[in-house]
Formats: structure tokens, C-alpha cells, sequence
């Protein structure tokens, strides 16, 4: 039980620390909120016409998720928790995909990180900041609920969605390698540590954060 909690804290921890698009899928809901919204607002505007002939459904799917972001703004977190898991469960189209996963951050950010992993795997992740960050946040629930093998997965997943993006691909990675420092696999978490290093030269500069600093930890506690 020690453990779990050390682990929860050496995550939150890190989340705190990075000034990144991962610490607001976290911290800063409306962030993904705002931006699960504008591909909302982008698809409607493309497809939107076909979708409302072929899907009678989604022009009620979306009233519904507009009074749910409506209560979220507001404040009233716990109402637009019940109104997003209403969503996700009556109804398949891109308000109930983004209802999914709106679920799941409430969820998360209310401990309730079993919960939020079954929403988060009823989410089709798209495109190359969403995807990520929703698989990023699987990481973390798994991470407090003491299932690190999973977490892993997830984190990996996130990287590879991620496209090798230069500005978020190494934020996950981080994580990555912090899960492998809970494990006591010391090796592992220096070649992270020495990927970001070697793959993502400006990762130090943009964030603020002293890559040589964990990887020479790493190595000096694998013995190297």
C-alpha cells in the first residue's frame, strides 16, 4: 500500500512539474475540452449535412453534449459527469466518442481511476494531440491503481501516436522511464532518459528540464 501512494505522488509530481500539453490533459481541463470541441466544430462543419441524413441521432447526441460542456463551464462538474456518461452510453458518433473521454478526465480528476479506464477504452483516440494525450491519461490511472506493466502500454501507445512530435513525444517518454524508476529498472530508464537525449536535443531547453540530470541518476543506480 506504501508503495501505491509513493507511486501516485512521484506521478502527480511529475505532471506538476512539465509545462506541457500533458499537464493541462490533466490539470487544465478546459484545454482539452477547447480542443475536443474544435474538431467537434470542424467535423460538423464538413460532414455534418451527411451525418445528420445518415445519423438522426447525432443532431440529439449533440444538444445533449452542448448542455453538458454548458454545466462543465459553469462549474458543475458532477452534473456534466452524469449528463457525458449518459451520452457515451446512449448513443455512437463523435459526441459520444468525445463524451467518453470527457467522462473520463471528471472521473480521474475525482480519483475514480478504474472508472475513468473504462471510459478512456470506449474512446477511438484520432489524431496526434488527443490520441496521445487520452492514452497518456490511461498511463496515469493505471500508475494509481498500481498496475505498472499496463501503464507502460499505454505510455507507449501515447509515443506512438504521437507521431515523434518534438514538443510532447518526450513527455511521455518521461513518464515511461519514471514508471521503469518505480520498478527499480534503472538500465531501462537511462535509455529513455538517453533517447530524449539523443533524439530530442532542444526537449531540455523547451521545457526546462534537466535530462542529464535523470539520465546520470539512472545510470549511477544501474551501476554504470
Amino acid at each position: 500500500m506504501a508503495k501505491k501512494e509513493n507511486t501516485r505522488t512521484s506521478i502527480d509530481e511529475l505532471n506538476e512539474s512539465l509545462s506541457s500539453i500533458e499537464q493541462k490533459v490533466e490539470n487544465n481541463k478546459n484545454y482539452i475540452y477547447w480542443v475536443c470541441g474544435a474538431i467537434v466544430v470542424i467535423a460538423a462543419i464538413i460532414m455534418g449535412y451527411i451525418y445528420g441524413i445518415r445519423n438522426p441521432g447525432i443532431e440529439s447526441a449533440k444538444n445533449e453534449i452542448s448542455q453538458a460542456d454548458m454545466q462543465l463551464a459553469q462549474g458543475n462538474d458532477s452534473i456534466a459527469l452524469v449528463q457525458y456518461k449518459a451520452i457515451a452510453e446512449n448513443y455512437s458518433n463523435s459526441a459520444s466518442n468525445r463524451a467518453n473521454l470527457n467522462a473520463a478526465i471528471l472521473l480521474y480528476n475525482d480519483g475514480k481511476y478504474d472508472e475513468a479506464i473504462s471510459y478512456i477504452n470506449n474512446f477511438d483516440p484520432q489524431g496526434v494531440i488527443i490520441g496521445p494525450a487520452a492514452q497518456s491519461l490511461l498511463g496515469d490511472c493505471y500508475v494509481n491503481t498500481g498496475k505498472y506493466d499496463e501503464a507502460l502500454a499505454a505510455y507507449d501507445n501515447a509515443i506512438t501516436l504521437s507521431d515523434d512530435n518534438n514538443y510532447y513525444t518526450p513527455l511521455f517518454m518521461v513518464k515511461k522511464a519514471t514508471i521503469y524508476r518505480e520498478q527499480k529498472n534503472y538500465a531501462a530508464e537511462a535509455e529513455v532518459f538517453q533517447t530524449i537525449k539523443d533524439r530530442y536535443p532542444d526537449f531540455s531547453r523547451n521545457y526546462n528540464f534537466d535530462v542529464d540530470k535523470y539520465l546520470d541518476r539512472a545510470n549511477a543506480m544501474a551501476g554504470k
